[in-house]
């Protein structure tokens, strides 16, 4: 049985000690590849070093995240662009909005996140979209776009069965995350009107460990938990859940990975 967690940043301080065991563990859980979004211009050594260290099993994005959008948004961009313009990453991201934490520029997220989507067309990359209270939000700019090449995930996805479904009607999946062990999110209920041939699995490490490690480190060894509890919710195996979640992000993903192999060997 193969697992894929799409979205973990495993690359962070918070695995510093024990990332390669860490790592380790993952792989005994049958989770072998592991994709990482980019923070910032901070993040991109620690993340390339890490893909470096595991070239079969971690793939790099690059973008900036709307979290890291601040005055200097315009040079962390720049910093992106260099990067894209350097070598082939798996995917855009992670980029987006997030009304969350800080609404001090969110004009300036909006700009980043469709600058960064220009790129995604310019380099024919999926992207990875971070929609922290602003889901609504991103599927309006989204549809405006009127862009059918664009693809992608909308991470870690806890919304209603209507944003889901106009995130599809969008082409893009949804990123199913530790929030679904969580008893009163409801995401259960949603998914369970959902086609699992939308969803892809994560866990967002270090961030949002599952029930029953919630509020702990999370780590990618824990995305049996997720994948354990969507086979209750759609009455399948774990093996089921699985075999067609991994499917559905090598679809996405695969592209990326043979480029980025033939750059490798042209080297």
């Amino acid at each position: 049985m193969e697992l894929i967690d799409t979205h973990a940043h495993l690359y962070l301080p918070e695995f510093d000690e024990d990332r390669h065991d860490m790592i380790a563990r993952a792989m005994a859980a049958g989770v072998n590849r592991f994709y990482l979004p980019n923070v910032d211009s901070r993040t991109v050594d620690a993340m390339l070093q890490l893909e470096a260290a595991y070239p079969s099993h971690c793939f790099a994005m690059m973008g900036l995240h709307p979290c890291s959008v601040k005055d200097n948004w315009e040079e962390e961009l720049s910093i992106v662009k260099a990067w894209l313009e350097r070598r082939r990453f798996v995917a855009i991201g992670e980029i987006g909005i997030d009304l969350y934490w800080d609404t001090t520029h969110v004009g300036a997220q909006q700009q980043a996140f469709l600058r960064q989507v220009e790129w995604s067309l310019a380099y024919d990359l999926p992207i990875i979209i971070h929609s922290r209270e602003s889901t609504d939000m991103l599927i309006d700019i989204l549809r405006e776009l009127r862009e059918p090449r664009l693809k992608g995930i909308f991470h870690c996805f806890g919304g209603t069965v209507a944003q889901a479904e106009a995130i599809i009607e969008l082409g893009f999946l949804l990123g199913i995350g530790g929030v679904l062990t969580f008893k009163k999110s409801g995401l259960d209920a949603v998914l369970a009107q959902i086609d699992l041939q939308h969803l892809v699995l994560e866990t967002d490490s270090p961030y949002l460990a599952p029930t029953p490690h919630r509020g702990k480190r999370n780590e990618s060894a824990y995305l049996r938990l997720v994948a354990d509890k969507l086979a209750e919710v759609k009455q399948l195996s774990v093996e089921e859940i699985a075999s067609i979640t991994t499917d559905n992000a090598n679809r996405l993903f695969s592209a990326q990975e043979k480029a980025i192999e033939l750059s490798r060997q042209a080297i």
